[in-house]
């Protein structure tokens, strides 16, 4: 007798898989690895999961249809492997699967506003219609309940289909999170590295953010840990520099800048923002001092070829605003909030340029 794949293949359909009753070759558990050596047949039987219970016994009916509806002396005992489908990796669940764009405002060095710019650009954002999400990434050095007024509230949880989440604080238009909800403002926060970084992963993954067109993250000054799981955890969209005009300041922000471009990181710099541009007091409106240096902040962005976004003068009313909880963008009508309202709709604009010319940022991988 001529043996060929397409007999055993027939033999084999008379066995039936106890557990769906269906015949073993059309539930695809017969593998494409049938091999015929003269009188001997070997092939595999695939079942999907481990220690399956009819195992055996479907292996004795496979060998014993064989011995039947072929012929009696074929050698097919011991010579069926059996497999096991490998179950599936779980899907890792999106980090906010609902959230279109993630801006992170960084500098290189702290003191130079960037917790004011970043509260100010969320608000001004919020007012031209957008959704709107701040975070505090600053778990040394939390301000944003200070500048929301917002020092003693606690964020409560929520179940939403089955979880708990945190529930950001909503003000101004704006959903906010910050470690210093949860820690005494008096104390300093005496944290090492990873403890940092497990907290602000938690205020990112664990938080009900909900659907926003934009996250905006405040990071702390410098390169370190907390920017290094950030990008570990998100594709952030785009980057803003916070910078003033002194060259200490200079030099700092474009280390942050070469943090964020190079090649494993891969975020782009949406642009470069100037605080404390020049100083005009109230009584001489018309005169403007170059306190910490002239147009640093824009020759730097010349130099990194970004866009310069604005340069906020250093202005009395947005310290006031900001140490009152109410920051100077929510003023829409003075001059610092209409600043700031100019600076949200470039960002919009940088942001619309980016995502039509740029692939969307992958979040960088780790490899050991």
């Amino acid at each position: 007798m001529t043996l060929y794949p397409k007999l055993i293949l027939d033999a084999l359909e008379h066995v039936r898989y106890p557990g769906t009753g269906k015949d073993i070759v059309s539930s695809g558990m017969v593998k494409d690895d049938i091999h015929i050596a003269g009188n001997k047949i070997t092939f595999t039987l695939v079942f999907e999961k481990q220690n399956d219970p009819f195992t055996k016994s479907v292996v004795k009916a496979a060998e014993t249809a064989i011995l039947t509806y072929i012929a009696d002396d074929i050698d097919i005992k011991g010579n069926i492997e059996v497999e096991m489908k490998q179950a599936p990796k779980p899907k890792k669940a999106e980090v906010l699967p609902k959230v279109k764009n993630i801006i992170a405002v960084f500098s290189g060095k702290g003191g130079v506003g960037k917790s004011t710019v970043s509260s100010n650009l969320a608000i001004s954002l919020a007012q031209l219609g957008y959704k709107v999400g701040l975070l505090d990434a600053d778990i040394h050095g939390p301000s944003m309940p200070k500048m929301f007024g917002l020092e003693d509230v606690r964020p409560e949880m929520e179940n939403i289909e089955g979880k708990e989440y945190l529930i950001p604080i909503e003000k101004y238009g704006v959903k906010m999170l910050s470690i210093g909800f949860f820690v005494d403002p008096n104390n300093a926060l005496v944290w090492r590295g990873s403890m940092a970084s497990n907290a602000l992963k938690q205020l990112i993954t664990d938080a009900y953010w909900g659907d926003l067109d934009f996250f905006v993250m405040d990071l702390p000054p410098g390169t370190g840990d907390i920017h290094l799981t950030l990008v570990q955890t998100l594709g952030i969209t785009g980057a803003i520099i916070v910078t003033t005009p002194q060259d200490v300041a200079l030099a700092d922000a474009r280390k942050g800048a070469n943090m964020f471009t190079n090649d494993k990181i891969n975020v782009p710099v949406l642009g470069l923002i100037e605080n404390m541009a020049w100083f005009t007091p109230a009584e001489l409106p018309e005169n403007k001092y170059y306190i910490f240096g002239k147009d640093g902040g824009k020759r730097l962005a010349d130099e990194l070829e970004v866009p310069l976004l604005g340069q906020i003068p250093i202005v009395q009313s947005i310290r006031e605003h900001g140490d009152a909880g109410k920051p100077i963008a929510c003023e829409q009508d003075s001059i610092s909030g209409m600043a700031f309202h100019s600076i949200a709709l470039q960002v919009v604009d940088r942001i619309n340029i980016r995502n039509a010319t740029l692939d969307a940022t992958k979040k960088v991988e780790m490899v050991r």
